[in-house]
C-alpha cells in the first residue's frame, strides 16, 4: 500500500466547499423555512400591479418622505398615501386642514394616487379605557351620539378633494390596543359602524369606500364576530406583522383566523382585500416573511398594501434590517431600464 499524500491545499478548498455547497440548506433557509441569516433566502421579484405605500408619518414631513422612499426605490412606483387620525380627542377625530392639507396636494400631483385614512372610533382611543367604559361608549355611538363628528369628518375631506379615500374604520377591533375594540360589546360595535358608514355615505360629494381591518389570528375576539355586513363594508382588510416570535410565514397563512381565512372570507362576502398595515416586528430581519407577503399579495391582489416603515417594522427608515429591504426594493422598486 502506498502511503497516503496530501493533497494540495487549492484542491482541498475546492472539495470542502463542494461539500458544504451540498450539505448547507439552500437560500439560506434551513428545513421548516427558518431564515439562517447566512444571506437573503429568494431573488427579488417585482410587484406589478399591485397599489403599493409606505406609511411613514401622518404629518407633513411624513408625505415629504414619501419622495425620499422613492428615490429609494429609484422611480415613482408608490401610489398609495396612508395616516391616520389622532384619537385623542374628538376635534382631532373630525380632521384638520394642517393634516388634510399636505395629503391633498400629494394626491392631486399625479393621477391614479389613493388616499386611506385610519378613523377611530372613539376618543381617548389609546388611554387603556376599562370594558365598561367602552362599552358604554359603542352604545352612545350604537344610539348617534357622535353622529355630528363625523358628518364634520366627510364634510372636511370632500372640501380638501379626499372625496374618493378609503376610510378603515376601527381598526384592529378584534385585539385591546385601542379603546374602540369590539369585544366587549360586538353587538353594538356593529350597530355603531353601520351608523357611522351612514352617516359619512349621506354627505354631499362623497365617494368614500370602507374597509374592515382587524389584526392577524385570533386575538382578544374572533373578528368575525365583528364583522357588521355586506351593506356597510367594500373591502375587508388585514394587518398583518410578523409576530409573534417564532412563527413562520406559513404558520400566519394557516393559523385560526389568519391570512388565508381572511381570504376566504373576503371572497364568500364578495369583498376585495387589502393590507394597510405590515411589516417586520418580533422576528428580526426576516426576508422569507417579506418575500412571503410580496407573493402573496401578488396572488391574491389587494387593493392596496402599505409597509408599516418606522422601527422595527421598517426596510428603508430602520437600518436593521437590510436582507428584508432588499427584498422589498426588488419587488416594489422601479424596473431596470434596458
Amino acid at each position: 500500500m502506498k502511503p497516503f499524500l496530501p493533497w494540495p491545499r487549492a484542491a482541498l478548498i475546492v472539495l470542502l466547499a463542494a461539500v458544504l455547497v451540498l450539505l448547507l440548506p439552500h437560500d439560506g433557509i434551513a428545513p421548516g423555512g427558518r431564515h439562517t441569516g447566512s444571506r437573503a433566502p429568494v431573488v427579488p421579484e417585482p410587484l406589478p400591479g399591485v397599489p403599493s405605500g409606505f406609511f411613514t408619518g401622518s404629518d407633513e414631513a411624513g408625505v415629504r418622505r414619501i419622495a425620499q422612499v422613492q428615490a429609494w426605490l429609484g422611480g415613482e412606483t408608490l401610489t398609495v398615501g396612508h395616516t391616520y387620525l389622532p384619537g385623542d380627542r374628538w376635534s382631532n377625530i373630525e380632521g384638520h386642514p394642517a393634516l388634510f392639507e399636505p395629503w391633498a396636494r400629494w394626491k392631486e400631483e399625479r393621477p391614479g394616487r389613493l388616499f386611506v385614512l385610519n378613523v377611530p372610533l372613539l376618543d381617548r382611543n389609546e388611554a387603556g379605557l376599562p370594558d365598561a367604559e367602552v362599552r358604554a361608549g359603542l352604545r352612545r355611538g350604537a344610539g348617534g351620539a357622535f353622529d355630528a363628528h363625523f358628518r364634520v369628518l366627510g364634510e372636511r375631506l370632500v372640501e380638501h378633494g379626499l372625496d374618493d379615500a378609503v376610510l378603515v374604520l376601527g381598526w384592529e377591533m378584534n385585539g385591546t390596543t385601542y379603546s374602540h375594540r369590539c369585544g366587549p360589546d360586538p353587538a353594538a360595535w356593529k350597530a355603531y359602524w353601520r351608523r357611522v358608514v351612514g352617516v359619512l355615505r349621506e354627505v354631499a360629494g362623497q365617494r368614500f369606500r370602507f374597509d374592515f381591518t382587524p389584526s392577524r389570528g385570533l386575538d382578544a375576539v374572533a373578528w368575525p364576530l365583528c364583522y357588521p355586513g355586506d351593506d356597510v363594508v367594500d373591502i375587508i382588510g388585514m394587518d398583518a406583522y410578523d409576530q409573534p416570535a417564532g412563527v413562520s410565514f406559513e404558520e400566519q397563512v394557516t393559523e385560526e383566523y389568519g391570512l388565508e381565512h381572511h381570504v376566504r372570507f373576503a371572497a364568500a362576502h364578495g369583498k376585495p382585500v387589502s393590507y394597510p398595515e405590515w411589516g417586520l416586528f418580533r422576528n428580526g430581519d426576516n426576508p422569507v416573511y417579506v418575500r412571503g407577503m410580496l407573493d402573496w399579495f401578488a396572488a391574491h391582489r389587494p387593493v392596496y398594501q402599505t409597509v408599516t416603515d418606522y422601527c422595527p417594522h421598517g426596510v428603508w427608515e430602520c437600518a436593521d434590517n437590510p436582507e428584508s429591504a432588499r427584498i422589498v426594493r426588488g419587488a416594489l422598486g422601479a424596473p431596470a431600464r434596458p
